[in-house]
């Protein structure tokens, strides 16, 4: 490992990023490095720019491009202290892309594919809470607490705890999958019981439950999230609350669903129905 790499690494650790943001910060800044074939101590403000043009022609997605942006910044802002980081490191402008919902139906058709308690118990919870996938495989049994019904998160994304909702019929569903699986420390351990359940894990048990629900959208994790948040919106729950229990940072965020709620959609009057009588006596 290069100084330059532990020294990031320490940067990182000492303001108490995510060991994933770590790891990906290091491989975005060594993807940079072998781009050029020189250390980025080297390298500044005009091999970035090229870089970036790079990821655009290659047709990077915004995420990628902008997780390679946080890297650089992070590099050269705070690890090697030069002036010029934020202001010549710019952003991607995000495309504004409403998410995929599942109907409830569809929801329950998903679910009901699943014949594993396990996993059936891991995509409850997280339509079940909205939490992210890599939030519900971090749960610890402890974090379940029948007597207030709320699931403790604790170090959620951005380092922060925050409780969310237990439903009865999760409840009841997550003491019959513990009754039958007997969990240790983790609610999902993995196939080895002193680590929790992957994440790619999680994903490859949604889509497969999809497909055999017959459920032709793309079904994911974040997709369950999604749905959750815009079926609450639907019966009525404040956009603070799904804000707090979503923790998002920002209600802003939380927003983007106010546009995808089908049932508001669809009670909305129409102004085409108002003129129905003029049409038809006008046809007449």
């Amino acid at each position: 490992m290069t100084p330059l790499r532990q020294r990031m690494i320490d940067d990182l650790r000492v303001r108490n990023y995510a060991p994933r943001t770590e790891k990906t910060y290091v491989e975005q800044v060594a993807r940079f490095a072998r781009y050029f074939g020189v250390s980025p101590e080297r390298l500044g403000a005009e091999e970035v720019r090229q870089y970036q043009l790079h990821l655009v022609e290659k047709g990077a997605s915004w995420s990628l491009f902008n997780q390679a942006v946080c890297a650089l910044r992070f590099l050269y802002k705070v690890t090697l202290g030069c002036p010029w980081a934020v202001e010549q490191i710019p952003f991607a402008r995000k495309p504004r892309v409403l998410p995929c919902v599942l109907s409830v139906e569809e929801v329950g058709a998903v679910l009901c594919a699943l014949r594993n308690a396990k996993h059936r118990a891991v995509l409850m919870t997280i339509y079940a809470t909205g939490l992210r996938v890599s939030e519900v495989t971090r749960l610890r049994q402890k974090d379940v607490d029948s007597k207030r019904m709320v699931i403790r998160l604790r170090q959620g994304k951005g380092g922060k705890d925050r409780v969310v909702m237990l439903s009865p019929v999760l409840l009841e569903h997550l003491r019959s999958y513990r009754r039958r699986e007997r969990p240790s420390e983790w609610l999902f351990p993995g196939t080895e019981p002193e680590h929790p359940l992957s994440v790619s894990a999680v994903q490859r048990v949604c889509k497969h439950a999809a497909r055999a629900a017959g459920v032709r959208k793309r079904v994911t994790p974040h997709v369950l999230r999604h749905s959750f948040a815009t079926h609450m919106l639907e019966s009525g729950a404040d956009l603070r609350l799904i804000q707090t229990l979503l923790g998002h940072s920002s209600v802003r965020t939380t927003q983007l669903y106010t546009h995808v709620t089908a049932d508001r959609i669809r009670a909305t009057a129409n102004p085409l129905d108002r003129l129905d009588l003029v049409i038809d006596s006008a046809a007449r």
